[in-house]
């Protein structure tokens, strides 16, 4: 039989065992609860940068300009406004400007506009863009002028619009795949547009 002392020493080892785990037990579970790599974060960032992005894609595979490929860079902004919850910051958009530079030839451009960023899940998003492009493609206006491997865009400017769906590799990290159209959504004589498909690597500041 242990002595009253024995037994007294143990409780208090068992104690002071009990109030050291459950606090570190407490901040596990906290942060296990937090939404991970959670954009929302940015509201608290001082840059006026929110993402930079570069990239590979396939220009325009069922058109004209099909087995040429360009590189991507883009810049993203920090939302003009701070929403006060996740939800409604889905409904600001970041800015953004960007350039397509074609590595085969064939027709590069530089475009600008807003970007809308929707989170499915801790990790998962999708992503919308609208904006406007300046290109130094053809217009076709001249047919027999334009090339047989290039597409006729119309006119320059032209609309761009783009989608994403994108994975957070880490807190700064993400990937995702793209796909991009520019046309002059008929306003010109030639329509024929051109369609990038491609996957991009974003670093978050």
């Amino acid at each position: 039989m242990r002595a009253p002392g024995v037994l007294l020493n143990h409780r208090r080892a068992l104690l002071g065992l009990t109030g050291a785990v459950l606090p570190v037990i407490g901040s596990m579970a906290a942060i296990a609860a937090e939404p991970a790599f959670s954009r929302f974060a940015e509201a608290q960032r001082p840059s006026f940068l929110s993402e930079l992005r570069f990239g590979y894609s396939a220009q325009d595979p069922w058109g004209r300009e099909s087995g040429s490929s360009s590189l991507a860079g883009e810049i993203l902004f920090r939302r003009p406004l701070t929403p006060a919850d996740l939800f409604t910051s889905y409904f600001v958009p970041r800015p953004h400007v960007g350039t397509s530079a074609n590595l085969g030839g064939g027709t590069s451009f530089a475009y600008t506009g807003l970007t809308w960023t929707v989170d499915l899940g801790p990790r998962l998003f999708i992503e919308g863009s609208l904006g406007a492009a300046v290109h130094n493609g053809y217009t076709g206006r001249n047919p027999f002028a334009t090339p047989l491997d290039r597409s006729p865009l119309g006119c320059s400017p032209l609309f761009r619009e783009a989608g994403a769906v994108g994975v957070r590799l880490s807190t700064n990290w993400s990937l995702l795949a793209t796909v991009e159209r520019l046309s002059n959504g008929g306003l010109c004589t030639e329509n024929k547009g051109l369609t990038n498909l491609g996957a991009r690597l974003g670093y978050s500041f």
